[in-house]
């Protein structure tokens, strides 16, 4: 007699092919032996998207998104809800965490090439799934309806009147009114609850589901699918499930420490300094005496200020953004991992990196004289990464390249 867990998987599987589902994307599903450290922060960012919405839900149960209750809510659900810190702690916290996971992840791909052929509609949405992000972020911003949000709202709509002829409008459509008021919080409130996640959520499937169609790519940069064994799976690879998934479980925990460490020893860890303004009611005649966005924003607030017309600071913002999407074609090498390219493309990656930390610290602070020339400067360096990139890119040698690669690279 069959088990009653088979005979309800039968059923299952004359209805939906939930077995053959499982094979495709978990336990038949190949990827390669050499995963190293790079590779946990994909799972870690589907888990923080879990938390997110289940936190974003429970918070909304006793959020009233009015202009004179939101920041008496906020403070009532962390002191009388049961348990109600937690909930905003681990909300504020993961959303922090989620950018940085996020970045590492977007690194990692820069790093290793996984923009590259045939993985070009991956990077895009991923791209795509990272401005959604920041998106999503300054709405939640603006909730508390403290100082910083109102103040932070009316600076970040305001730059959309730059847009010739039409920009007025947009500003006035994404207020709901003339100026920041309790329809914009309305507005903000019901795009960061449902339609924003709504999308991300459909985003990240399509992320899923076009790497595993294309497969995961590796720190060596080599396809593993092009080499089977007589069953036809990759010689170089093993199943998802269980050998990564364990790793990933482990990576979990250890995240989790240090996830929890902050939310119940140092809460305020990600920038409680710049955020002191937002635990005062919303004053829209009393201005803030130094506007600062969420961290995560800053590298592009540093980029937005180191122009000095506002027309060429909000387009050079939004092209900051925009040139992610078009680094699959500006990489001009036929190398994908950072591993065996030459050593002006690792000089180039490293520079990157240290104008993005140098604008996020600059988009901290007030504008000054020194400030301004660093985040000129740093601005200078950042575009140049990605306008010179089919130079640099375009006369790499393969010299240095194991044969096995060279050979699958060059033919």
């Amino acid at each position: 007699m069959k088990k009653i867990s088979s005979l309800i998987m039968e059923w299952i599987d004359a209805r939906y092919p939930l077995t053959k589902s499982w094979k495709n994307h978990f336990s038949e599903y190949y990827v390669p032996k050499n995963f190293n450290f790079w590779y946990y922060f994909g799972s870690l960012a589907v888990f923080l998207l879990m938390l997110q919405i289940v936190t974003g839900i429970w918070l909304t149960m006793y959020y009233t998104p009015t202009a004179n209750e939101a920041l008496d809510s906020v403070e009532l659900t962390m002191r009388y809800v049961p348990y109600g810190w937690l909930l905003r702690y681990c909300h504020v916290v993961g959303a922090s965490g989620f950018f940085v996971v996020v970045l590492l992840h977007i690194f990692r791909g820069l790093m290793y090439g996984s923009y590259k052929k045939p993985r070009e509609l991956v990077w895009l949405v991923g791209v795509f799934i990272y401005i959604l992000l920041i998106v999503e972020s300054f709405m939640g911003y603006l909730l508390p309806w403290g100082q910083m949000s109102y103040w932070g709202a009316k600076v970040i709509t305001s730059l959309f009147e730059t847009i010739p002829v039409y920009g007025e409008k947009i500003v006035e459509w994404m207020r709901g009114d003339f100026t920041i008021s309790g329809i914009t919080l309305h507005r903000f409130y019901a795009l960061h609850v449902i339609g924003i996640p709504l999308i991300i959520v459909i985003a990240v499937f399509m992320h899923i589901v076009f790497l595993h169609e294309v497969g995961s790519n590796n720190p060596d940069g080599i396809e593993i699918r092009d080499k089977k064994d007589p069953k036809g799976f990759p010689i170089d690879g093993v199943p998802l499930y269980p050998y990564y998934v364990v790793k990933d479980i482990f990576a979990l925990a250890v995240f989790l420490l240090v996830f929890c460490a902050i939310v119940f020893y140092k809460p305020d860890f990600w920038g409680y300094f710049l955020e002191v303004a937002n635990f005062q009611p919303a004053n829209p005649l009393m201005t803030p005496e130094h506007i600062v966005p969420p961290w995560y924003m800053t590298p592009f607030y540093a980029i937005l200020r180191a122009i000095p017309y506002k027309l060429g600071g909000v387009m050079a913002m939004f092209l900051s953004m925009g040139l992610l999407f078009f680094v699959p074609w500006l990489d001009r090498s036929p190398i994908k991992s950072i591993r065996y390219r030459s050593k002006i493309v690792k000089f180039a990656l490293g520079i990157f990196v240290v104008s993005f930390i140098g604008l996020s610290y600059l988009g901290m602070r007030p504008l000054t004289k020194s400030t301004l020339l660093a985040a000129q400067i740093f601005t200078v360096l950042y575009f140049a990464y990605f306008l010179l990139m089919p130079i640099y890119t375009r006369f790499e040698g393969v010299k240095s390249l194991p044969d096995r690669i060279y050979k699958e690279i060059v033919g």
